[in-house]
């Protein structure tokens, strides 16, 4: 018996735990150099900023969300290059509990794995096998799914010192004890309990503070990043994202600045949004942590400041001194945001060759449509372009750093007919939270990119802020969608996906992959000369990284988000991909997604070169579901009035028109049992699946005309059922 399991039956740790843990105590080999046995056994997730920051001697680790602080997603293993990877096959996989949305990426450390599913679930791998160590569940609150905009998914964990640390959905953070899988502390980060305050991304820990942001805009809350101490939970610092009440006092001189663009007082009551939902990386040497600051709340600048001022730090990138917390500088990608151009995604940084001289950038490529370079250590825009069709700006002016908005195309708010404008990109952006990736040895920067367009027009008046909190509170008419099939795939063919290999140097791409539609997964580039990616229609693939070339492809039973990784153990080198359909394309755009042709099903997806594994067969929950809705007795009037409730109220979760995207149930499928029982399942709700009750929202009249609705939406369903049928036998 190793010391390890001497020190679990001393302390009396309970026989599954020990089996478990014991898992733990082998030896594991890097290229970096011997880990001991005893090191891994005694304390898992064994790492430190030093560690963090010294992450090419011991490549065969994922140690960090970006692999390295500065979250380039590039890794030195080459074992499996472009010469071999033909020869990759399924080593192992792992079932996840939640068919749901998967959006993780995995940390990789001495030979074990940890990763999320949906309802911020955490699980403890042997990297090497995908045996189970441990489990954590934090019970997120699930009646409060409907608060999350995205569905319930989680971008994973950061580990410490031996701790393992989560964002829950339903706002807390907590610590675990990465051999135990035991909960250390948990601290509720929401500033009011009256607000939708969510946690969908990864934390990330810099010298000793855990950081994590929050979700919510679209629900009416004021942005924020909070640092807390990693051993004891407690709060270190606060950074909020846009100003509080304008009668008191700036907080701080960030608030200061940020106050003195944003006007009126009604942001203060629909929150300001600005919320930090999944972007962070720093620089050690600088001693700069960067954030990527969302969209406002609500959308509409003139219901939102008077249709005034660039409304700070909307859709910005900020420097901030992690010690303290304390601004350093902003660079603002789209000012007076109005179209949800959050400056959320991915933030990485690198040393580039700018003009004869090295320069110390940061590169972004937000929904906004433009890929920017900035330097880091003061925020000076060095170049941008835009990586996609775009019709909002006709460029960036480099003497101001600010966007051409064309006033014609994309300012619907001023409009004095209130006319309905197709802006492009629209809110999902030319690039969402997907990670690109930058490879040093080709220069390239890959990245999953989106094409789309979307409708955005003025509301007339200002609706009043709900209390009830599972709807959005946009005050925009946006993502207007057809009824019948023609128009939805017209619509359809118009949203596509790329991948883009961008070179940040020139501005351009390099080469580009088309994909049938948006919302691909993220990248990870290696030195192996390969780029690999999962795909919305259910593949995993891998292209040569230096021309794009197909080199190896498999099916993965599902749509692949999340950004894979590689690691090594016992000199065996892996790739592993996070897989599961999900995610706010999927419910809210449900009938545009069915384009991708695949269906939910969470799982851990993992390569080797000889792999023999069996793809597991996929088990549809609703798959036996059909169309037998009662007869429509309706009024024409009915129908208007159910589908604007329906689309004010369930869309998120549901799908526009009530077409759902396969994740969620589709309602057009409701069993007669169910169309009995409507009043009692929308009062009631179904708190396991994430659905609140609506009885504090929804009159009884009003949950009859959202019925009506659905009833004739499924009756119109089985008629094109019943077309299609008759067309395929003539």
């Amino acid at each position: 018996m190793n010391r390890f399991g001497q020190h679990l039956r001393l302390s009396g740790t309970p026989p599954r735990l020990f089996v478990s843990a014991v898992a733990l105590g082998v030896a594991f080999v890097s290229q970096g150099g011997f880990i001991s046995s005893s090191l891994a056994a005694e304390q898992p997730a064994a790492v430190d900023g030093a560690r963090i920051s010294a992450a090419d001697q011991e490549p065969g680790n994922w140690m960090s969300h970006g692999r390295t602080y500065d979250e380039q997603r590039f890794s030195p293993l080459k074992k499996i290059n472009d010469n071999n990877v033909s020869g990759l096959g399924l080593a192992w996989s792992y079932k996840l509990d939640i068919d749901r949305g998967v959006e993780a990426t995995p940390i990789v450390v001495d030979g074990v794995m940890y990763t999320t599913g949906p309802f911020s679930v955490v699980y403890a791998l042997d990297a090497r096998n995908g045996k189970l160590l441990w489990k954590y569940d934090p019970h997120s609150d699930r009646s409060r799914a409907g608060e999350a905009c995205c569905d319930a998914v989680n971008r994973g964990v950061a580990v410490w010192d031996g701790k393992v640390f989560v964002g829950v959905l339903d706002g807390r953070l907590e610590a675990i004890d990465a051999k135990t899988g035991q909960k250390v502390w948990s601290v509720d980060t929401r500033t009011s309990p009256d607000r939708s305050i969510t946690i969908t991304g990864a934390p990330r820990v810099v010298k000793g503070k855990v950081i994590i942001g929050n979700g919510g805009a679209e629900y009416g809350v004021r942005g924020y990043i909070t640092a807390y101490d990693a051993n004891t939970g407690k709060q270190d610092w606060r950074f909020f994202t846009v100003p509080g009440d304008p009668k008191l006092p700036p907080e701080n001189k960030a608030m200061e600045i940020a106050s003195k663009t944003w006007f009126g007082d009604k942001f203060v009551e629909q929150g300001g949004g600005g919320t930090v939902w999944d972007s962070m990386s720093y620089d050690p040497k600088l001693n700069l942590l960067y954030i990527g600051v969302g969209n406002a709340s609500s959308w509409n600048p003139r219901l939102r400041s008077e249709g005034k001022g660039d409304n700070l730090f909307l859709s910005s990138i900020v420097a901030i001194n992690p010690d303290n917390g304390e601004y350093v500088w902003h660079y603002q990608t789209t000012p007076g945001d109005a179209w949800d151009f959050t400056a959320t995604a991915h933030i990485m940084l690198a040393d580039l060759k700018i003009d004869g001289k090295m320069r110390q950038v940061l590169m972004q490529s937000p929904k906004n449509g433009f890929f920017y370079v900035i330097d880091r250590k003061t925020g000076e825009l060095l170049s941008a372009k835009n990586i996609v069709p775009i019709n909002w700006a006709t460029g960036v002016d480099m003497k101001t750093g600010r966007p051409i908005v064309d006033e014609k195309a994309a300012v619907y708010w001023r409009d004095p007919e209130k006319k309905a404008l197709l802006v492009q990109p629209a809110f999902w952006g030319a690039h969402d939270w997907q990670p690109m990736s930058y490879n040093p040895q080709t220069g390239l920067v890959y990245i999953p990119a989106h094409i789309m367009s979307a409708l955005y027009q003025d509301v007339d008046g200002q609706p009043p802020r709900k209390k009830f909190k599972s709807m959005y509170q946009l005050q925009v008419n946006t993502g207007m969608m057809p009824e019948d099939p023609d128009g939805l795939r017209k619509l359809a063919d118009t949203w596509t996906g790329k991948l883009i290999a961008w070179d940040p140097l020139k501005q351009e791409a390099r080469w580009e992959v088309p994909y049938s539609t948006i919302f691909n997964g993220g990248t990870l580039s290696t030195a192996g000369n390969l780029l690999f990616e999962g795909t919305a229609d259910g593949r995993v693939v891998a292209y040569s990284a230096d021309k794009g070339k197909v080199l190896w492809e498999q099916p993965a039973n599902t749509g692949v988000m999340a950004g894979p990784v590689t690691y090594e153990v016992d000199g065996e080198q892996y790739v592993t991909f996070m897989a599961g359909w999900g995610g706010a394309f999927s419910t809210f755009a449900g009938a545009l997604s069915l384009r991708a042709g695949v269906k939910p099903n969470a799982q851990v997806l993992t390569y080797k070169l000889g792999g023999t594994a069996k793809l597991p067969d996929l088990k549809y929950k609703y798959a036996d579901r059909k169309v037998d809705p009662p007869a429509f007795t309706g009024t024409t009037e009915q129908v208007d009035k159910g589908r604007a409730l329906f689309n004010g109220h369930c869309d998120t979760c549901h799908g526009i028109n009530a077409i759902s995207g396969g994740v969620l149930p589709d309602l057009r499928m409701l069993s007669k049992e169910n169309h009995q029982m409507f009043l009692g399942i929308v009062y009631g709700g179904r708190v396991n699946d994430g659905m609140p009750s609506f009885a504090e929202e929804l009159k009884p009249d009003e949950v009859e005309l959202v019925h009506q609705y659905i009833i004739k939406r499924a009756n119109d369903l089985k008629k094109e059922m019943a077309s299609a049928k008759t067309a395929a036998t003539q």
